[in-house]
């Protein structure tokens, strides 16, 4: 038995997690405090690195006190520390990765270093006693992945994005339409108002096998339709917007999940949350006898207790870092 104490500060969340757990078994969560920066970014239109790393350094220590708090012991029965190492803006994930290595430096414990992008991969499975073998598709703002996972810590790429996020797209096109940041959201409060065939929007890279990403070619098709025609309905622009990012994601993960003959898809990050996103999924996998596995609501959008699961998962497979090493802002899986 273990009990990890992990930090998430990759870009504009403040996340302190504590979580218990033994090799072979479900990790229990004891504590999950995220302190959300969204209003701080909102006048901007996006996350602005120096105010993020600053409303970091002001946060983490009273997360921390707080999470201790709600899980009901004290700095002494923490086991494991860990921390985000990368992919993040390196000023939010320097605030976080260099608290979890002080902590564990005075304690004497071991620290964790963990990718951001796994813990966002394994959270559908948090509450099972084992990763079973899947594709996993993550979709969040920063990025759009398809992975091979054949087990915890075993990961084959089978796609990315070429240019923007999925996320990122439904953030411009929100910008564009007028709406508030962050866009994704908004866009899915406007789009059940509005006709997903108004516009017949791309679904790019969409022949041969091909399993990349590209949202570029749709996200300048909605500028053009907007250009040329101001009194659109921006209620059915964001509905036509949402549906080809829709099916572009299913369609393309469906075509993985065939290729490497999963029998199970993991959907994962912020854009998972979105009620469209999960009921495509949900009617796809159904209908191709495939079984979906979604990360709960709590652990879609950054949060450390994605990164403890992860972290403790690497703990017990001897995998702890040394306090030296350096964070990656361009960390890869």
């Amino acid at each position: 038995m273990a009990v990890f104490l992990a930090i998430e500060s990759s870009c504009d969340e403040t996340a302190v997690a504590i979580l218990r757990g033994e090799p072979g078994g479900a990790a229990e969560v004891l504590s999950s405090e995220v302190a959300s920066q969204i209003e701080e970014h909102r006048e901007h239109g996006g996350v602005v690195p120096e105010v993020a790393s600053r409303s970091h350094s002001l946060n983490l220590n009273s997360l921390v006190e707080k999470a201790l708090a709600t899980a009901g012991i004290g700095m002494g029965s923490v086991d494991v520390f860990g921390a985000t190492m990368g992919p993040g803006l390196a000023s939010s994930l320097l605030v976080g990765s260099t608290a979890a290595k002080a902590m564990s430096c005075v304690s004497g414990k071991p620290f964790v270093g963990v990718n951001h992008m796994e813990g966002h991969l394994l959270s559908p499975f948090m509450d099972r006693t084992a990763v079973p073998k899947h594709v996993g598709l993550i979709v969040s703002g920063g990025h759009t992945l398809l992975m091979n996972v054949r087990a915890a810590g075993d990961y084959k790429q089978l796609g990315s994005t070429r240019d923007d996020a999925a996320g990122e797209a439904f953030d411009k096109v929100g910008k564009m339409l007028g709406l508030p940041y962050p866009g994704g959201p908004e866009i899915e409060k406007v789009a059940k108002d509005g006709d997903a065939r108004a516009y017949d929007f791309p679904r790019s890279m969409m022949q041969g096998g091909e399993l990349d990403f590209s949202f570029s070619g749709l996200k300048t098709a909605v500028l053009y339709t907007l250009q040329k025609d101001p009194n659109a309905k921006v209620a059915d622009v964001a509905a036509s917007f949402q549906a080809a990012v829709v099916d572009v994601l299913v369609e393309k993960t469906m075509r993985a999940a065939k290729l490497v003959r999963a029998e199970v898809i993991g959907l994962s990050g912020g854009v998972s949350l979105n009620r469209a996103v999960r009921e495509a999924f949900s009617s796809r996998c159904e209908k191709e006898g495939i079984e979906l596995a979604v990360a709960k609501p709590g652990v879609c959008t950054d949060n450390a207790a994605m990164i403890g699961f992860a972290g403790l998962l690497r703990f017990f497979a001897g995998k702890c870092d040394a306090l030296d090493g350096d964070i990656d802002p361009n960390l890869r899986l």
